[in-house]
This record gives structure tokens, sequence and C-alpha cells, in this order.
């Protein structure tokens, strides 16, 4: 287990804010207040490096395969109309990330980067459908080698204020490559063609790089 590079900056600042406000408790209050001070403080800093985790995990790498690009549990499976990009009826598949997950994300499949866009956008609760329209986010579509192509959404939460993602258009990614980094609670949507076969069901809890989605027709 190691600490994720996008987690440095804020851990840094995290940790210089708990230092500076327990050094000013304990001169002005005393050691008897400092010791609950610091146990608060512990816990906080504590937290954040939970949340920038980066696990050490094994990508499964199938072809035909669609693999989970984050952990968390799934919030909807259902047959949407996508019209950034795909403009056709999809399959949407979403997963939702609580503070308490990892917030990694992977590429579902191998292929080209065919489209990157970061919109602005609204900071509702990531769990809300319309969420994945209204909210900052990023849209990725990834053509595979059948020529067969999926749109993956980055949604920022209530709490998320910053999305990384390091796609780049006409670059050829593998599975299970990290695509990005969303910080503080998030979805992300996957947009799949009408025949795919889905391997998971609604409220199943799932692990990015590992969890099989789905399977291409």
């Amino acid at each position: 287990m190691t600490i994720h590079k996008e987690g440095f900056g804020t851990i840094f600042v995290v940790l210089a804010f708990v230092l500076a406000l327990n050094a000013g408790v304990y001169f002005l209050a005393g050691v008897e207040v400092t010791k609950f001070t610091s146990l608060a403080s512990f816990i906080v800093f504590a937290l954040v490096l939970n949340f920038f985790r980066n696990p050490k995990r094994d990508a499964v790498v199938q072809d035909g395969a669609i693999i989970a690009p984050a952990d968390g549990k799934v919030v909807a499976i259902e047959e949407v109309e996508e019209n950034e990009y795909l403009k056709t009826k999809c399959l949407q598949v979403s997963i939702f990330m609580s503070v308490f997950n990892v917030h990694i994300n992977w590429f579902p499949i191998k292929g080209l980067v065919k489209y990157f866009r970061h919109h602005n956008g609204r900071f509702m609760a990531a769990y809300l459908p319309k969420s994945s329209t209204e909210n900052e986010r990023t849209t990725v579509v990834i053509e595979n080698e059948n020529g067969t192509q999926i749109l993956v959404r980055q949604v920022a939460g209530a709490m998320a204020r910053r999305i990384v993602c390091y796609a780049e258009e006409e670059t050829k990614i593998g599975q299970g490559q990290q695509m990005g980094f969303i910080k503080f609670g998030s979805r992300v949507d996957l947009y799949l063609p009408l025949d795919t076969r889905i391997d998971v069901k609604l409220d199943q809890k799932v692990t990015g790089r590992q969890t099989i989605l789905g399977w291409f027709k």
C-alpha cells in the first residue's frame, strides 16, 4: 500500500494545519487540552491518508471483458440516451464511491482514446441521477480494436472539488491502466452498447481493476 501522487499536496497542507493548530492550542490552553486536539488531529490525518491510498492489486485483463473503473457500489443499470458523443441509446452502469473507497479510476478496456472533455458544473450529491449531466465531470470515449466505442464519465460529488484525468485523445491505453483520480466522494458512469452482457447487479460492491462488470457481445 502506498500513497497516490494526487494526495501529496493535500496531505502536506493537512499536516501543516494540524501541527500549527496543536502548537497554538498548547501555548494558549496547555497540555491537557492539547491531548484532545492531538487525538482529533491524528484521526483526521489518518482519514486523509486512507483516502489517498494506492493499493497494489493485479488487473484483470481479458479480451471482451469490461472491468470496473472504480471501487464502490453499483447505483444504476439502465438504458439511457447518451447525447454528448455517442448520440445513441446505451446501457449505463454507474458506480458510486464513498469517502471510504479508493478514489483512483482505471480504464475499463484497452483501446484508443477518441474523445476527451472536461465540463465545469455543479456539485450535487453524486448518487443523484442528474449529477451525470449537471455536475463537474470529464468524458472519455474509448474505441477497442473491433471498433466498438464506450464512454466513461468521471463525476464530481458534493464534496469533490477536483477531477484528475490522464486521458489524451488519440492515445492508446491498456485495460486496468490508471485513468485518473477524483477527490472526496464521486461516481463513475459507463455507457455501453445495448447488447453488452452485464454481470453485476444493483447495490453490488465492486473492486476497481478487478471486478468484471460485463462482456461485449
